[in-house]
């Protein structure tokens, strides 16, 4: 059976990594568990950036930070970009549209109202994450 083809945005991401009781982290984890999570190099750079980020640093050692990028490495698919999206209110969610278009995916799953006011794009359902708790996980 194939698993579904999921990219997650960086906030979704690090919120459920680091927080367990945030909705994001049951969505983290049906994801690893039941789907194929994707990245591109610049979605990786931002989540590598955001995490070392010094606003962490009262919440979340370093080194747990820098443990969550090594677990989640031989999780993530990476993609390469050919084809270019440039659709997003905000330029910056391009990016994640790019993963999802050139990886296949199925769904998107972010909180950015940027990113939602695009659901679906190109048939590519753009989810919350208590949306993407809440479906069924479509057949493959």
């Amino acid at each position: 059976m194939t698993r579904e083809r999921i990219v997650l945005d960086t906030n979704v991401l690090i919120s459920g990594a680091l927080s367990t009781t945030s909705t994001p982290a049951p969505a983290l984890g049906r994801a690893v568990a039941d789907g194929q999570l994707l990245a591109s190099a610049a979605t990786l750079r931002e989540l590598i950036e955001k995490l070392r980020s010094k606003k962490f640093d009262p919440y979340v050692s370093l080194e747990r930070r820098d443990a969550l990028l090594l677990a989640l490495a031989p999780l993530i698919e990476i993609i390469e970009i050919i084809q270019v999206v440039d659709i997003c209110r905000d330029p910056k969610d391009n990016k994640f549209l790019e993963v999802a278009v050139n990886g296949r995916a199925s769904v998107i799953v972010s909180g950015d109202g940027d990113l939602r006011a695009l659901n679906p794009f190109r048939g590519i359902a753009i989810l919350t994450p208590a949306e993407y708790l809440e479906r069924q996980t479509p057949p493959c």
